[in-house]
């Protein structure tokens, strides 16, 4: 490929900063994202190539901010000219048309590659930059109550279509996510109620037992006012504890907003929204 000289001198150039390196790998998988289109036309591919870029350039950021910047507005219009290749994949892939239904109604997985050369200084104009090197492992700690029900999340107990959503969840951001053990909860005298009130330094140093990195500890309650979970979330970094909200949504929203909160935080552009 023509740009790869290009890259090895941007990891070169990582390096001597003493920035963890990049393999061409990784970058290859940071500098892409993907949105569901309908068919494989050029007018939803266009609707599909401006959520693309929002989603990149977040996803290589880490800033979830950028795409309710203003300047946005004018990138989004010329979207598919940051694209240097994209590939579709049909959704219903082995299902028979039928009906009156014909491949332009068939929903797509729309895939977008980037390159480094072309987006990092679309957020440099923007005020970012690239969040580069191994992004940290986080340990999911959630207290979860539904009326009378009430559990821990754990990898081997109740939850499955959760740990599964928050898997899904981490996608978008290349995030790395561990469930503990309900041993190690039940050891460390963890339940949901003390779960919600334990310190994040205890719980980082339990992350460290389950083989992560960082805890990333919440609560998900479900409300009938609200029509949804109320969720809460908290992470520290370099001292400082973090703490954010989200209200009246599906468990599968409340996750993606912790992993949108976290990348916020680790990739050091402050408090979420």
């Amino acid at each position: 490929m023509p740009w790869l000289p290009r890259l090895a001198v941007m990891v070169v150039g990582l390096i001597a900063a003493n920035t963890p390196p990049v393999s061409a790998e990784t970058v290859d998988e940071l500098y892409q994202s993907q949105t569901i289109v309908t068919g494989q036309g050029e007018v939803n591919r266009q609707i599909g190539f401006k959520a693309c870029l929002d989603a990149v350039l977040v996803r290589v950021s880490g800033d979830q901010r950028l795409p309710k910047r203003t300047e946005m507005a004018a990138l989004r219009d010329k979207a598919g000219s940051f694209v240097a290749e994209f590939r579709y994949r049909d959704r219903l892939e082995g299902i028979p048309i039928h009906d009156e239904q014909g491949t332009h109604d068939r929903p797509h997985d729309l895939t977008c590659l980037y390159r480094p050369d072309v987006i990092d200084p679309v957020l440099a104009a923007l005020g970012s930059k690239p969040w580069l090197g191994e992004r940290p492992r986080l340990a999911i700690f959630l207290a979860a109550e539904q009326g009378t029900r009430q559990f821990v999340l754990t990898a081997d107990d109740e939850g499955a279509a959760m740990r599964e959503s928050f898997v899904n969840a981490t996608g978008p951001l290349v995030m790395r996510i561990v469930f503990p053990e309900a041993s190690l909860l039940s050891a460390s005298k963890l339940d949901d109620q003390a779960l919600r009130h334990a310190d994040i330094t205890t719980l980082d140093q339990l992350a460290r037992k389950a083989g992560a990195d960082q805890a990333l500890a919440g609560s998900i309650v479900w409300s009938d006012k609200e029509l949804g979970w109320i969720a809460d979330w908290r992470l520290a970094l370099n001292g400082k504890s973090y703490n954010w909200q989200v209200r009246g949504v599906s468990f599968d929203e409340a996750f993606r907003v912790a992993m949108r909160g976290a990348a916020q935080i680790l990739s050091g552009n402050g408090q979420p929204e």
